[in-house]
């Protein structure tokens, strides 16, 4: 069938494989951000300057303090996450009331000044990270070559977005959350600490940026720019999937990865500019996204 259409199998699976990689990081990036619009109401532009961060915490991490991969998976999310904390008690809290448009400006703002930081620390050139040993080589498979970490950067991202979504959807902190952001005065009234409880959600949103940052620094390079390579490309994400919607985020994320891989082996001229005309089709259609609910 491959010769049919002259594309070596090799080569189309390869490319599907790259694209699922791709679609894992979108899903990740763009589940963090439904999470913090869908229960805070914040557009957080500071999600690609996070993402950067928690690459840069691991790869820091690594060179100074020779912590490995696996406990930087752990300890990134949580390092990156205080500081979105620290961000939204400080700032992000007095423009909950306001229009969304106050919130963008802010968190842009924000994720100019980090990447900025950055810039000036080390400069624009990258920063290598060595993939963890135990996930080095591959397997083939017949019709194609499946190195080790990029199978498991796929399998972790499906673990991580289905359990936070499980998680929002499925159990009584979830609803907690939910009925905090249509009704605090309600959910105060039973005991539950609002303001602490947002707090945490967009540290938890924040975590996931970074988590994904983490996955990515031993594929793509560390460096300042890695945020704002990928941002729009997740908002374009979010946007398709409906703003606030958890499961849409996750499953527009590996979907329009995929898409992105096959647009590179039958049109690579279109690879760049697939998922933003994907974006202006649904926007036409269904002005709330493929999963959200119309106000």
């Amino acid at each position: 069938m491959f010769e049919l259409i002259g594309i070596p199998p090799q080569a189309l699976f390869g490319q599907m494989l790259l694209g699922l990689i791709n679609g894992a990081f979108y899903a990740v990036l763009s589940l963090g951000l439904a999470l913090i619009f869908g229960l805070l109401n914040v557009i957080n532009f500071t999600h690609g300057a996070q993402y950067m961060l928690g690459a840069y915490v691991a790869w820091l991490l690594l060179n100074f303090l020779g912590i490995n991969y696996w406990l930087a998976l752990i300890l990134a999310p949580v390092v990156v996450g205080a500081f979105g904390i620290l961000l939204e008690r400080l700032m992000l809290r007095k423009l909950y009331h306001l229009d969304h448009l106050y919130g963008l400006l802010l968190t842009f703002g924000l994720a100019l000044i980090i990447e900025g930081v950055f810039r000036n620390l080390y400069g624009i050139s990258g920063q290598s990270y060595p993939v963890p040993p135990v996930l080095t080589g591959g397997y083939n498979l017949g019709f194609m070559f499946l190195p080790l970490y990029r199978g498991w950067v796929v399998f972790f991202s499906l673990v991580v977005c289905l359990g936070t979504w499980l998680v929002i959807e499925k159990t009584k902190l979830g609803s907690y959350l939910r009925a905090g952001t249509e009704n605090p005065t309600l959910v105060q009234a039973f005991g539950i600490n609002v303001p602490r409880m947002i707090t945490l959600t967009y540290g938890f949103g924040v975590g996931l940026a970074a988590l994904a940052g983490v996955l990515a620094a031993p594929i793509y390079q560390v460096k300042p720019t890695m945020g704002a390579d990928m941002i729009i490309v997740v908002f374009a994400v979010v946007v398709i999937g409906g703003m606030g919607s958890i499961m849409g985020s996750v499953v527009t994320g590996f979907m329009l990865g995929l898409l992105e891989g096959l647009t590179k082996v039958f049109y690579p001229e279109a690879s760049n500019t697939v998922i933003f005309v994907v974006m202006a089709v649904v926007l036409l259609i269904k002005p709330a996204g493929l999963f959200g609910k119309a106000s």
